[in-house]
């Protein structure tokens, strides 16, 4: 899709399908709900094998454990609580104005459109999908143009599952994602980087659209004194390693005790020659997206002005020729290097040393606020401190990336990265608008504020409420 035109076309369809439907029943909803979820199932392994295309080698089970399988899991999630988010809430009446009833309604916001990024570009389509077709709206979804394999089987599978006028489908580089960020939506979200959520945002605001930014930054994981390294190291080794390390949750540096640094270092060499004895024809091991996000690694690695740089090959290979890249340990890189000043998104892991507890806070403080934060530790003090007295969007203890998966955990960033949040209830409120009903029964209060009965009773309830 060249021409901007259609994105217009595409919005009023799916907003005259809106209007005709203003709040669609329990029914409705679960039935989307339901074609969605046979679709994913009918259409996983063609997913799948578009994933493996795009990214030139991606790991099964990775795009099952991230793209698919939490899915599936999230729509029967949903299912099952939906009836009851649906309910409307009562609410109190302030005993002056009784008598009468207040409650409030989850009514859909209407079309909503959704910008998809390139490294999770199944599960980043689907899981606020899920959402929205709980909430009762329509979808605009704008696929990324540099998984052009996945997009075509991602059509496949929803034009399966759903009309055009109930979920449409954007395609097109950076001028089509600019103009569809400019459309009048009720509601628009957008995954993806920090500098381009920025642009987002401000074209929306040209529209007074709301929006829910999913961004990144930089998520530091910490590791304490007391807990052995393999608690510690093999849950970091994962959330470093899988998908490559592209993934907005990825633990992008790690602070270390100064005094654990050189077991540390023994300990990632051993772990990952363990894990990944080979690389190049390994298909355990996913490739980077392209070249570009090649070149890009290579030079945070170069200009990062650290002390040691410890690149993890172990059948030593050449990856001239291959979008793959060997995870790289960067011991105390420069504080002012691009490496600690943007977001990695890829297989390089700063190691940043400290002597003291507060020392380690302080450093993640003076940084923007993180996506998520990851702790390594059993101290019970330092937990209670990370959960109430430092930010980031959320706090995963001696694990990575699956707090994600949990269907019942909100997720979203909070300042530089994103705003809002969705999965589970919190998306259904996301793609909802609270709306006040207020009921009068019987006798009009209001009344009492004629002339001829305000003399009488506001300077008693004026010397009630004021003394």
């Amino acid at each position: 899709m060249l021409d901007p035109a259609p994105l217009a076309q595409s919005l009023h369809q799916l907003r005259t399908a809106y209007q005709a439907q203003t709040y669609p029943d329990l029914a409705t909803r679960r039935d989307r709900l339901q074609r969605l979820e046979r679709a994913l199932k009918r259409h996983a392994q063609p997913l799948i094998d578009a994933l493996n295309r795009d990214f030139g080698q991606r790991a099964r089970h990775e795009s099952l454990l991230a793209d698919l399988l939490p899915l599936l899991s999230e729509i029967r999630f949903v299912q099952r609580r939906l009836k009851g988010w649906m309910r409307p809430q009562k609410r109190q009446v302030h005993w002056m104005h009784q008598p009468a009833t207040a409650r409030v309604i989850y009514q859909p916001l209407g079309v909503v459109g959704v910008m998809v990024p390139w490294n999770y570009p199944v599960q980043l389509a689907i899981s606020p999908l899920i959402s929205i077709l709980a909430a009762g709206n329509r979808a605009f979804l704008k696929l990324s143009e540099w998984t052009p394999a996945t997009n075509q089987a991602l059509i496949t599978c929803l034009r399966e599952a759903f009309s055009a006028d109930e979920v449409a489908i954007a395609l097109g580089e950076a001028e089509i994602s600019a103009a569809f960020a400019a459309l009048p939506f009720d509601h628009l979200m957008f995954t993806g980087s920090s500098a381009v959520g920025k642009k987002i945002q401000r074209a929306a605001a040209e529209q007074l659209v709301p929006v829910t930014l999913e961004l990144g930054g930089k998520s530091p994981a910490l590791l304490d004194q007391d807990i052995p390294l393999p608690r510690a190291l093999d849950p970091l080794l994962f959330g470093k390693t899988f998908n490559a390390g592209q993934t907005c949750i990825a633990p992008d540096y790690l602070l270390c005790p100064e005094t654990r640094l050189e077991e540390v270092l023994t300990y990632l060499k051993a772990r990952f020659t363990a894990l990944y004895p080979h690389l190049l024809d390994n298909p355990h091991y996913t490739a980077l997206i392209n070249s570009a996000q090649q070149q890009r690694l290579n030079q945070l690695a170069a200009t990062s002005g650290a002390e040691r740089i410890l690149e993890l090959n172990p059948a030593q290979e050449d990856f001239s020729h291959s979008q793959k890249l060997p995870l790289t340990l960067l011991v105390n890189p420069a504080a002012d290097s691009r490496v600690m000043t943007e977001e990695i998104f890829g297989p390089l892991l700063p190691i940043l040393t400290y002597t003291h507890w507060e020392e380690a806070l302080d450093q993640i403080r003076q940084r923007p606020r993180p996506l998520t934060l990851y702790y390594f530790g059993r101290d019970q003090q330092h937990q209670r401190q990370l959960e109430y007295q430092v930010h980031s969007g959320s706090l995963a203890i001696n694990a990575t990336l699956v707090q994600v998966a949990q269907p019942d955990l909100p997720f979203g960033g909070i300042g530089a990265s994103g705003m809002g949040c969705y999965h589970g209830r919190e998306g259904f409120m996301t793609f909802s608008h609270p709306r006040a009903v207020f009921q009068r029964r019987g006798w009009d209060v209001t009344r009492l504020l004629d002339a001829q009965y305000r003399r009488r009773w506001l300077p008693w309830l004026e010397s009630w409420f004021l003394r």
